[in-house]
């Protein structure tokens, strides 16, 4: 009678440890939603917030009519092709306010 005494108090003293709920996942930063080397122009033209982003730091970029052939590439891989218009001092300010952008 005593044996089955212990094996029902080591159950209580074990059952507890199963019953914890398991530790959270350590929250993970968010990548940013837009970004000038992964969003493509064609998607920072057709958001609006993204597009006026565009605008304010090269003005006449979105309304520019060569810009439907680049809608593929991203800001960064346009950089190349004209970079005396997209400096890199420019870009950075463009990745700081897309950064801004939820």
């Amino acid at each position: 009678m005593y044996k089955h005494f212990l094996s029902a108090a080591s159950l209580l003293i074990v059952v507890p440890a199963f019953a914890e709920a398991p530790a959270p996942a350590p929250a993970q930063t968010a990548a940013p939603a837009f970004s000038i080397e992964k969003t493509d122009i064609g998607t920072l033209l057709d958001t609006p917030a993204t597009k006026a982003i565009l605008d304010k730091h090269l003005p006449g970029f979105s309304s520019n009519p060569q810009v439907d052939m680049a809608r593929s590439l991203t800001l960064k891989m346009l950089q190349q092709f004209s970079p005396e218009n997209i400096t890199d001092e420019k870009l950075a300010a463009i990745e700081a306010d897309l950064s801004k952008l939820k």
